[in-house]
């Protein structure tokens, strides 16, 4: 059995997902153990796993949550300050990675791709790896538009030079990120590199996005496997309020960890829902306070709450207005239910463009006004072909395999090389 480190970004949602196939590991006799700053410890919930804290002197306990603050309203100058948050996590993991993994004699590499000191430094030890993707994959291919940008698929030559004038003008935006994965890569002896698609596993890379929901791509590697959402094998009964007689149409409406805090948004979403005497069931992830959830319920808001179980609020609701974060998204395509993405930062734009490519649901501005938001939930309830269109995405995400075929692949990956470089040495 192996002992395998994971590296990912110290997010709920990414730390969430690589759970799950950390549980699934962990029930096959491996070893699994999570490497990040010591604030991350609080991401993991099943105590079997293993947590090494590093960054001590440059990310000490308590200075996370800064960094989510700025990560939870990227917009205008702020950007810079969540770039800079970016690479210093990548330059910290990439200097103390490598001790860390040496002394924990770690037989291979976890690599979540949205950080690339996962990659850099499981290359530098010669230790083998796989890349997962918990977001949209980062795999750059021509007449693909990247995964931040909001852009729907086309072929015209006009929609391919933006696509090319956009990755140019991200890669600029990037540089301070960029910089430092080069400045390892030159200090581990590899091959010069600036991006994170230049970091991923030549062993495995491991997807949640599935192809049916994404743009048609031609160029993903052989290495490449769409697994479907990594989720908890085991799921203890949720610790929520039972879900309220609410009068039909339900609406159910959450805008993910980061963003729950947005009460300008959810008022005004509270607004057209009483217009078209809708239920609205708003989860807010604990981003507002009493007297914001009071504002809701008084402005239309049938329940208002900090969690719930989601996938119940999607069997239980007709529409489903997110983020459009790629979780979020999948579980609203499994059970059926149209969307209203209102996508805010990071991939949300690039799920919302799929979400309305592929016509399951539709997108909208974050700024839209009431009534622009009474139109496209009007639109959603009254046309049964959003849901129709799902069908043969959710026959893919029921094939995909989840947890059980992403641990098979790293089975495959980690433990069939870590003999190859035994009979090596």
């Amino acid at each position: 059995m192996g002992h395998f480190a994971v590296i990912a970004p110290p997010l709920y949602s990414h730390f969430h997902a690589l759970q799950a196939l950390a549980q699934t590991l962990l029930a096959r006799g491996h070893r699994i153990t999570f490497i990040q700053q010591a604030d991350a410890r609080t991401l993991l919930s099943d105590e079997r796993i293993d947590f090494v804290a590093v960054g001590q002197q440059t990310h000490p306990a308590g200075s996370l949550a800064p960094v989510l603050h700025r990560l939870a309203s990227p917009g205008g100058l702020s950007l810079f300050r969540v770039i800079d948050d970016l690479a210093s996590c990548t330059d910290m993991l990439c200097r103390e990675l490598p001790a860390v993994l040496k002394a924990l004699n770690i037989d291979g590499v976890i690599a979540d791709e949205m950080e690339a000191a996962g990659g850099l430094v499981a290359e530098a030890l010669h230790l083998p790896f796989v890349s997962v993707a918990c977001a949209l994959p980062v795999n750059r291919e021509a007449g693909i538009p990247l995964a931040v940008m909001p852009f729907r698929f086309a072929q015209d030559d006009k929609a391919l030079k933006r696509f090319q004038a956009s990755s140019d003008i991200y890669d600029r935006i990037m540089r301070r990120h960029g910089d430092v994965i080069l400045k390892h890569a030159r200090a581990f002896n590899l091959t010069e590199r600036r991006g994170l698609h230049q970091c991923l596993s030549p062993l495995a890379q491991i997807s949640q996005m599935v192809p049916a929901f994404d743009f048609p791509r031609q160029q993903l590697p052989a290495c490449y496997h769409a697994v479907g959402p990594l989720r908890a094998p085991v799921s203890p009964a949720p610790l929520h309020a039972p879900w309220p007689a609410l009068r039909q149409p339900v609406v159910y409406a959450s805008l993910g960890t980061l963003q729950g805090h947005r009460f300008r948004l959810f008022l005004h979403l509270a607004q057209a829902c009483r217009q078209l005497r809708l239920s609205l069931v708003i989860a807010h992830c604990g981003g507002l306070n009493a007297e914001q959830t009071h504002q809701l319920e008084l402005a239309g808001a049938a329940w208002v709450t900090d969690f719930v179980d989601q996938r119940a609020a999607l069997q239980h609701a007709q529409l489903f207005i997110t983020h459009a974060g790629l979780n979020s998204a999948l579980e609203a395509l499994e059970c059926g239910t149209p969307m209203l993405a209102l996508p805010i930062a990071f991939d949300q734009p690039g799920v919302a463009a799929r979400i309305e490519w592929h016509d399951v649901g539709r997108r909208a501005s974050r700024f839209s006004r009431v009534h622009q938001l009474e139109q496209h939930l009007q639109q959603l309830l009254t046309d049964d072909r959003y849901a129709l269109r799902m069908s043969a995405i959710q026959a893919q995400l029921q094939r995909a395999g989840g947890c059980q075929r992403a641990a098979d692949i790293v089975e495959q990956a980690l433990c069939q090389q870590q003999v190859v470089l035994a009979e090596a040495t």
